[in-house]
């Protein structure tokens, strides 16, 4: 779990989503493809349409104010949702040690991690989609340049590894010592396993999975940064020295990696 990224490496690692908190809109809601202004679309709630507004204008004020503070202003990616052998609940812990420790290295004087676990961001009855029209028309800006933004942080195996204090010997022993004392010590995560998460499985994705890499939610965030960096590059005000800077791990990622395109995670039209 604990790993050495650098290069190719840390972009293969990146090609992954963050997430978005995942859950099954109402049967009877109303279907509406919205695109932003980067022209990512999403399938989502129509019912939702004004409540993701209204979130995005409040988001966008929090980011405003803390620039207001002299703070440099970044997004962080991170898995919440428990596909692939995670816990929403650990992961909402991993994302809030994750900004601590972002804060704590470079000053939380001087710098704020917009976490998307936060309540402020939570979407009744939200999709995946939903999730990420919100994300999508915050993250783009006004005018399409990630204006609100100084730059972006992808969650990676490291900073899931600060979390479980995995130091490189018998890391998968370490967790599955977690998981067993976590059952004995949360009713809800002892309802998650009885509802289904087995040990193997959990220890199986916080050992090898855990990051950004295999969230759905990142792949979208990701085409986002690629493409708002893109922009910035054209755009004859900004150029290439005034891209968002991109990290992941803790790194930073070359050119080579945020230039590039990833697959799509809930981006996509309503089917006709």
């Amino acid at each position: 779990m604990v790993a050495r990224h650098a290069g190719s490496y840390a972009f293969a690692a990146l090609l992954g989503g963050f997430v978005a908190i995942t859950a099954n809109a109402p049967a009877n809601a109303a279907k509406t493809t919205e695109c932003t202004k980067i022209n990512l679309c999403y399938c989502v709630n129509s019912d939702l349409k004004a409540t993701i507004d209204t979130k995005v204008v409040r988001l966008r004020q929090l980011l405003a104010d803390q620039r207001k503070a002299g703070k440099l202003v970044g997004y962080m990616s991170v898995p919440l949702s428990p596909s692939g052998g995670g816990n929403f609940d650990v992961n909402k812990e991993v994302a809030e040690s994750a900004k601590a420790a972002i804060e704590k290295r470079f000053g939380a004087e001087y710098l704020f991690v917009l976490n998307p676990g936060t309540p402020d961001a939570d979407l009744p009855n939200g999709s995946g989609a939903d999730y990420m029209l919100m994300w999508t028309t915050l993250l783009e800006g006004p005018n399409g340049l990630g204006e609100d933004l100084d730059f972006a942080y992808f969650v990676g195996p490291r900073d899931f590894a600060r979390y479980f204090a995995l130091d490189g010997t018998a890391d998968l022993a370490k967790i599955n010592r977690y998981f067993d004392e976590r059952v004995k010590a949360n009713p809800a995560f002892e309802k998650a396993v009885k509802d289904g998460l087995s040990r193997n499985a959990f220890r199986n994705y916080y050992a090898l999975k855990a990051s950004t890499a295999f969230s759905r939610g990142a792949h979208d965030e990701w085409n986002i940064i690629r493409t708002v960096n893109e922009r910035r590059r054209n755009d004859p005000k900004l150029g290439i020295a005034n891209q968002l800077p991109v990290l992941f791990d803790g790194l930073g990622v070359a050119p080579s990696g945020w230039e590039a395109n990833v697959s799509d995670g809930y981006a996509g039209r309503c089917a006709p």
